[in-house]
C-alpha cells in the first residue's frame, strides 16, 4: 500500500503512537475542557436536510460559518455509534485524529492538509444549548478519505473489508449527493439561512447605487423626458416651469426609481428627509452613487425618452416600458382580457372542417 500522507501527517501520527493511551484521553480531555470554557460562537440559524434516509443536522453560525453537527456528522459517513469518553470530537496538540478518521487503514490515505483541519468548532445552539460539530467542508473531504481506501482495496483485494463496509457505502452516497447539491446550499436551505444572503445580496447592490454623501445637485432629468410624458398624458407643458401635476411626482417613481434596481426607491425615500409640509428637502438622485448609480440613472431616462418619442398613446409607451424594463419584484401581466385573440369556437354538432384545415380564428 502506497503511502500517501505528507510529512506533517507522519510526524503527528508518530508523536501521537509514542503516547500511552491514559495519556492521550488526558490531552483530550484538557482540550475539551479549554474549548468549553472560552466564549463560544453563536448559531444563528439551525436545521436539517436528508442524504438518502439519514437525517444531517445543521446550522450556521454568526460571521456566517456553516456547521454539521457531531451526530450528524458520524452518521453522514456511517459511524452511528458514540465515540469513546473524551476521545471524539477532539484534534489535540500532537494532531490526534477524531474518532472517525483513527483506523490505522485510512492514515495512509488522510492529506496533511485535512489533518489540520478536523479540529471540532465548539458553539452555542439557538437556544443557548453547547453544541459541538465540524466545518461543513470536512464532510465530503472525509468521505473521499473512505473512498481512496476503497479503490486502494478493491485493487489489491478485489474487495473491503467487512468492517468498513458500512462506511464506505455512506461515505460514496453522500459525495454523490453533495456533487448534485452543494453542501452550503443545502445547510442554507434547511436552516432558512439562504433568507439573509438573499437581503445580504440586496444589500451590496443598494450599496453600488446608492451613494453615501449627498451628491451635488445637478440637472440629471432631461426636458425631453418630461415633454414626452406630458405630450403622451396629454398634459400642457411649459418649458422651464418646474410646476408640474402631482401626478408627475407618481409617473417619475414608477418609471424611473422601480425599475432601476430593486428596492432601490425605498432606500432613497428613507435616506431623504421631509420638511414639515412632507415635502423632500432634495432630489431623490442626489443619493444616487455616482460610479454606479447615476450613469445607470441617466441610462435608463434614455431608453424611455426613445421609447415614447416611438409612441402614439400613453398606454402604447407604458406596455413598451413594461417589456424593456420590468419593475422589480412586479411579475409582467398577461394580455387580458382585451388583447388576447378571440377565438371562434365550433359548434361541436357541426361538420368538421376537411383534412388540412381548421377553426377560423380572428382578432379584433
Amino acid at each position: 500500500m502506497k503511502d500517501k500522507t505528507a510529512g506533517k501527517a507522519k510526524g503527528g501520527f508518530a508523536r501521537a503512537a509514542a503516547l500511552s493511551p491514559e495519556q492521550r484521553s488526558e490531552i483530550a480531555r484538557r482540550a475539551a475542557s479549554s474549548r468549553w470554557d472560552g466564549d463560544l460562537p453563536q448559531a444563528t440559524h439551525e436545521g436539517e436536510f436528508r442524504i438518502g434516509s439519514t437525517a444531517i443536522s445543521c446550522a450556521v453560525l454568526s460571521g456566517g460559518r456553516r456547521i454539521v453537527t457531531q451526530a450528524a456528522f458520524m452518521r453522514a459517513i456511517g459511524r452511528a455509534r458514540s465515540p469513546k469518553a473524551g476521545t471524539g470530537v477532539l484534534s489535540t496538540g500532537v494532531d490526534q485524529l477524531p474518532f472517525f478518521l483513527q483506523a490505522e487503514a485510512l492514515k495512509p490515505f488522510i492529506p496533511s492538509d485535512l489533518v489540520g483541519s478536523t479540529n471540532p468548532t465548539f458553539y452555542r445552539g439557538v437556544t443557548g444549548a453547547k453544541k459541538v460539530g465540524y466545518g461543513a467542508e470536512l464532510l465530503p473531504a472525509v468521505a473521499n478519505v473512505y473512498l481512496a481506501f476503497r479503490d486502494d482495496c478493491l485493487a489489491r483485494w478485489g474487495k473491503v473489508p467487512t468492517r468498513y463496509e458500512r462506511m464506505v457505502r455512506a461515505a460514496d452516497l453522500a459525495v454523490r449527493a453533495l456533487a448534485e447539491v452543494g453542501i452550503v446550499a443545502l445547510i442554507d436551505e434547511a436552516t432558512g439561512y439562504q433568507e439573509v444572503r438573499d437581503r445580504d445580496a440586496l444589500q451590496k447592490i443598494l450599496d453600488a447605487y446608492i451613494g453615501k454623501e449627498l451628491a451635488k445637485w445637478v440637472k440629471t432629468f432631461p426636458e425631453e423626458f418630461y415633454e414626452e410624458v406630458f405630450r403622451l398624458r396629454g398634459w400642457t407643458y411649459t418649458p422651464g416651469s418646474n410646476k408640474r401635476p402631482m401626478e408627475v411626482a407618481r409617473v417619475t417613481s414608477d418609471l424611473v426609481y422601480m425599475r432601476l434596481a430593486p428596492g432601490v426607491l425605498e432606500q432613497l425615500r428613507a435616506l431623504t428627509p421631509r420638511d414639515e409640509k412632507g415635502r423632500l428637502k432634495n432630489k431623490l438622485h442626489q443619493r444616487l452613487s455616482r460610479d454606479v448609480g447615476h450613469p445607470a440613472l441617466k441610462d435608463h431616462l434614455s431608453g424611455l425618452v426613445y421609447l415614447a418619442k416611438a409612441s402614439d398613446s400613453w398606454d402604447a409607451f407604458y406596455v413598451s416600458v413594461d417589456r424593456v424594463a420590468p419593475k422589480f419584484g412586479q411579475t409582467l401581466a398577461l394580455p387580458w382580457p382585451d388583447d388576447v385573440p378571440e377565438i371562434n369556437v365550433v359548434d361541436a354538432k357541426a361538420p368538421l372542417p376537411p383534412s388540412g384545415q381548421s377553426s377560423s380564428v380572428s382578432q379584433r
